[in-house]
Parts: C-alpha cells; structure tokens; sequence
C-alpha cells in the first residue's frame, strides 16, 4: 500500500503524505530558483550560494547571505541554503538559515572524516523558521544519530538535511530510519534528488528540480520504562 501520493507538473513535483490535514509545507530545490510555490521552509543544496567569503562578506564585496535574506523576504517563507563558508582560509561546510527578510545564522557540519579538506562546527542548528522548530543536519553529520535525537528531543517539528552530492544509499537509509525511532520528520536535499521521511516509516523522493512536501508534524511521546543500576541504595527485586 503506497503511503503518497504524487501529483506532477513540468517543472515541480508535489507529494503528501497521507493525514488528517497537512500542516507544514516544505519545499526541495536542487538547483538554482528565484521562484518557488507557497511554502514554510524551502530548502536549498549546495549549488545556489556555493561558497561563501566572511570577509568579503563583511566588507561588502559580495552578498550571498543577504540574497538567501531576501529570498525569503519574496517567497514569505524560511530558507535554508547549504554552502561552503571559508573564513581566513579555513573551510567548513554549513547551511545559512534565513527567515522572512532575515538572517538567523550559519550552521556548520560537526563531524569532518580524515582525508577531508574541511573543519568542523562545533554546536547544533536549531532554528525557529515561521512558528516551527527546524533542525539542521549537515552532511557527515548524518552518520552520527545522537545529533537528530537530540534535535528531536528538543522539540523539533522538522528536521532539514543537506548533503552535497548522494554518494551512496546510505543516507536516504538513514533519515527513513531516525524518522521513525526519534518521531520527527526528516527533508534530504542531496545533489539533485530531494528526499522526504516521516515518523510513519515512509519516505518519499523526487529528481525533479522543485519538490513541494506536505505533512502533519506532530509532538507526540511515548512512555518507555527502563532498569538501572547503581543510582540508589534501596533496589527493588520486584520489578
């Protein structure tokens, strides 16, 4: 039994999951746009920005983050553009997040393999875009899950994924599973293939170059019980 339905057009491609009513509207470019549907969040990969100076940026030499700024100022929606920001040399690959006409701030990826020609961040990205709690997953980060559970324990209503190109299945594998086991839902842009998990177990994907995804966020929890050793005195056999 398919979970969505897909509704096509020339140049865009709309899914829903199925609910009682679709409360939040995520929108997947792949490649370079100044227009996009009605949305809360759009999310763009690597290729819009590119790389981003800070201090050409600062000097007022260029300004890409003031363009993602006014992005979302036109469409009235959150944005999150992946990029590559150097800083004095220093190479870290990041997502700047840009909220109706402002810039709320730059995330970089944590987690840098050997052999790779970037350093890492250090905090993660928790953004409150148009009323919604939006996390930030970067790349490598991916493969580490204590970052999404803790995103999702924090309230998370979706959580965004950028990731420069799809090397392998790994990651469209990954974001299906922390939707599950963590109940938040995950959007993937990986070069040009959007992907959309949500905590049901389904997941979704689309090649073209704008994915319009609808669905119900929902803070629900569920109560787990659990022994342990060692906090206090007074043990109990009888559990």
């Amino acid at each position: 039994m398919q979970i969505f339905k897909t509704v096509r057009t020339p140049r865009s491609q709309k899914i829903f999951f199925k609910s009682n009513m679709y409360g939040m509207k995520v929108c997947v470019v792949t490649v370079p746009a100044q227009k996009l549907p009605e949305c809360d969040l759009a999310l763009f990969g690597f290729g819009w920005l590119g790389e981003v100076d800070y201090e050409s940026e600062l000097a007022g030499k260029t300004d890409k983050f003031e363009e993602a700024a006014r992005l979302s100022r036109s469409c009235a929606c959150g944005v999150v553009c992946g990029c590559k920001t150097s800083s004095r040399g220093v190479l870290r690959k990041s997502a700047a997040v840009a909220d109706r006409g402002k810039l709320l701030g730059i995330t970089d990826m944590n987690h840098v393999f050997g052999g790779e020609d970037y350093k890492s961040g250090a905090y993660l990205g928790l953004y409150s875009v148009g009323g919604y709690k939006v996390g930030l997953c970067i790349e490598n980060d991916l493969f580490f899950p204590e970052g999404v559970r803790a995103l999702s324990a924090c309230g998370c209503n979706v959580i965004a994924a950028v990731c420069e190109e799809l090397r392998d299945g790994m990651p469209p594998l990954l974001i299906r599973a922390y939707a599950y086991l963590y109940g938040v839902p995950v959007v993937l842009c990986a070069g040009g293939v959007a992907y959309f998990a949500e905590p049901a177990g389904g997941i979704a994907s689309s090649n073209q170059p704008v994915t319009l995804f609808e669905t119900n966020p929902q803070n629900s929890y569920r109560l787990v019980s659990s022994r342990v050793r060692g906090i206090s005195d007074e043990g109990r056999a009888d559990y």
